[in-house]
């Protein structure tokens, strides 16, 4: 079956080292709901931009390779059978509000590395 990166765009991301079970209880809730469908596969949520590096040929330097307004937050794998199916899952999200939203991917290859 095919899989969907869905690549979250917000202002940042709300997964602070810190953050509480209360701060993370939307984006916690629609995860826990695309792993009840049967549909996620994977799902990574990143820390915010001002945890980043960035590394470029003259050095690594602090904060997010590229400054924008939005950022990707975090990223998940959606196995569907079509692009139809996919939209429907990942319109979903409940980052799609205000300028944030999301961007689907069909995933050509990869997988898991193993050492």
């Amino acid at each position: 079956m095919p899989q969907f990166a869905v690549l979250i765009y917000t202002g940042d991301s709300a997964h602070e080292p810190d953050a509480t079970k209360e701060d993370l209880a939307v984006p916690d809730g629609h995860a826990d709901a695309m792993t009840a469908s049967g549909a996620m596969r994977a799902a990574y949520a990143f820390t915010p931009r001002n945890m980043a590096r960035s590394v470029r040929t003259d050095g690594v330097s602090e904060g997010p390779f590229v400054d924008a307004a939005q950022v990707v937050a975090g990223v998940y794998i959606l196995e569907a059978q079509d692009w139809d199916e996919a939209l429907a899952l990942a319109s979903t999200d409940p980052a799609i509000q205000g300028q944030n939203g999301i961007e689907v991917r069909l995933v050509h290859s990869g997988g898991t590395v193993e050492a």
